[in-house]
């Protein structure tokens, strides 16, 4: 089954990659992997505070990509699956790709103004070396109407 993997926060370009993800998805009779990244915390001299840091971040990440999935099996049918990890965001996604090789495509959410994110800055530059397709998907992208919009 094709998988489409989108990089979910809490930003409007995060969730126009979702619902582009999930187009392709009912269009091929695919799936829909959610992937919310938690960083990693730098406060090494109180352990106890980063990890209760990490927690209440991983709890937030959980939270919004289950509320998400939701919408997205109301939406359009389709269940995804929702990984939670932390770590630096860049190997986080690497790794997952590597590790998962039922992933069709790696849906990223551009943002709006200035910078696309660093995600997409990162990916793209490496697109050829990915072992899938990179899709790269505007904030204001209007899939119906096939343009961005107005």
């Amino acid at each position: 089954m094709r998988t489409f993997l989108v990089v979910m926060d809490e930003s409007e370009e995060a969730r126009a990659a979702l619902r582009y993800a999930a187009r392709r998805a009912v269009a091929v009779q695919g799936a829909v992997h959610i992937l919310a990244l938690v960083p990693q915390q730098n406060v090494s001299a109180f352990g106890a505070v980063q990890a209760t840091i990490e927690q209440e971040a991983r709890d937030r990440a959980e939270m919004l990509a289950h509320g998400i999935g939701g919408n997205l099996l109301a939406e359009s049918g389709i269940m995804p699956t929702i990984s939670v990890k932390v770590g630096k965001s860049q190997k986080i996604v690497s790794e997952f790709l590597d590790n998962h090789k039922e992933v069709a495509a790696l849906i990223l959410g551009a943002a709006t103004g200035g910078t696309p994110g660093p995600l997409v800055t990162h990916f793209s530059a490496y697109a050829g070396a990915l072992p899938c397709p990179l899709y790269i998907i505007p904030n204001d992208y209007d899939e119906t109407k096939g343009e961005h919009a107005a």
